[in-house]
């Protein structure tokens, strides 16, 4: 059985960090289109701003009508913005003085406020190339220089603070799941060998309660003969352990097999020794006796053991039951396992599949996951629990393909 991570394991790891390379960058490009445009957008702003002192420039009188509409743009204006003449000097005074979104402290002096308008100039004009003002006959009047809006300062550090929140969600992810692997790699080697030690203890047991019963009947060659044959089920039972473990892991042969005679041959094995295990419980079947079934024995039979075992640990009445019942439904052999025992709550009918969920006090969780795995992946089949009710009993389905149904 391989239990390492394998490729499906490098495939999620590689998984995450292709997404969150993908969602950082997709973010880092979609901000800065949107930067972009939002520039293009304070650009045209600009450029009216521009436009405006260009008409008043080349109109005789400047009206109460212009400055209006000069007053009404400069108001939309929400990022740092200079006026300069031709020769890049500060115009900071008047009704329309030349800079707005400027910090500055309010106490400066004129001369201070010169020198602090004039750096900002040079700050400025690193950011963008200036807007120039021209009158009709293209000479240059004037000179505006602007920079970013806060939103566009944000938007530029947002896709980098994006980047770290991935990057660290990567770790975080990459960690949780390689310690959920981990640990669940160390439960399921935990699971195997107490599987491989429960599998064992049954035709062990019974082989050293033959050995003491073979002492005790030496003279009766009957009764010897027929515990010669019960040690021999056991150990064809110990050689079948063995290539129920070799077949984990790897691609089993599917042949045309009865199941309804396979559950008979596990029932008998069972029944037989149920008394040495101290339960009063009768195993019976019924149903359809003649359909075929793509199977595989060693792991079908491993799948009704757990069964019977699962409803054996389940059963606490003095007289338990445990009833087969294969029936033929639309191409399909339908397989229901029923007992009388404490049944199973129903928020739980999932977990009982899950590696690792058991109820019971010295249970390690492995028998039901492996049937599972043996029906549905092995199969192709169904197994699901049809219906439980407290202190009543619960019902085991398992749907598999009849032989003329398999492509």
């Amino acid at each position: 059985m391989k239990m390492t991570g394998g490729p499906a394991s490098m495939n999620i790891k590689l998984a995450l960090i292709i997404a969150d390379a993908t969602i950082a960058f997709g973010t880092l490009f979609y901000t800065q289109n949107l930067v972009g445009r939002l520039q293009q957008r304070e650009k045209d702003i600009v450029q009216l701003y521009a436009s405006s002192l260009e008409y008043g420039a080349s109109v005789e009188t400047i009206n109460s009508d212009f400055t209006f509409v000069f007053q009404n743009i400069i108001a939309r204006i929400d990022f740092p913005i200079i006026l300069t003449d031709q020769n890049d000097k500060v115009n900071y005074t008047g009704a329309g003085k030349g800079y707005k979104n400027i910090e500055y402290d309010q106490k400066l002096s004129d001369q201070k406020l010169k020198i602090l308008l004039q750096e900002k100039v040079i700050e400025l004009s690193k950011q963008h190339v200036p807007i120039l003002v021209k009158i009709p006959d293209g000479q240059v009047i004037q000179k505006i220089y602007y920079g970013d809006s806060d939103i566009i300062r944000r938007l530029r550090f947002y896709p980098y603070l994006q980047i770290l929140f991935a990057l660290v969600f990567l770790i975080i992810a990459y960690t949780s799941f390689s310690y959920v692997k981990k640990s669940e790699q160390r439960n399921i080697w935990v699971g195997m060998s107490k599987e491989t030690a429960h599998q064992l203890g049954t035709p062990i047991s019974s082989l050293m309660g033959w050995n003491e019963m073979l002492k005790m009947s030496y003279s009766n060659q009957d009764k010897v003969l027929d515990i010669s044959d019960e040690i021999g089920s056991d150990l064809m039972r110990l050689s079948k352990i063995t290539k129920r473990f070799s077949k984990i892991g790897s691609k089993p042969e599917l042949i045309d097999e009865n199941p309804y005679e396979i559950i008979v041959s596990v029932i008998n094995y069972f029944q037989r020794r149920l008394p040495q295990l101290g339960k009063n419980v009768l195993i019976s079947i019924e149903g359809d006796e003649k359909q075929k079934v793509k199977l595989n024995v060693e792991l079908f039979e491993w799948v009704i053991e757990n069964l019977i075992k699962n409803a054996l640990d389940a059963i606490d009445s003095k007289k338990g039951q445990i009833t087969f019942k294969v029936e033929r439904i639309n191409n399909k052999i339908e397989i229901d396992i029923s007992d009388n025992g404490k049944g199973i709550e129903h928020n739980r009918r999932k977990d009982i599949f899950r590696p690792g969920y058991s109820t019971k006090r010295r249970g390690w969780g492995l028998g039901l996951s492996l049937s599972k795995r043996i029906i549905e992946d092995y199969h192709n089949g169904k197994i699901f629990v049809k219906q439980s009710i407290i202190n009543a009993g619960t019902t085991f389905k398992i749907i598999l393909n009849t032989s003329e149904n398999i492509t």
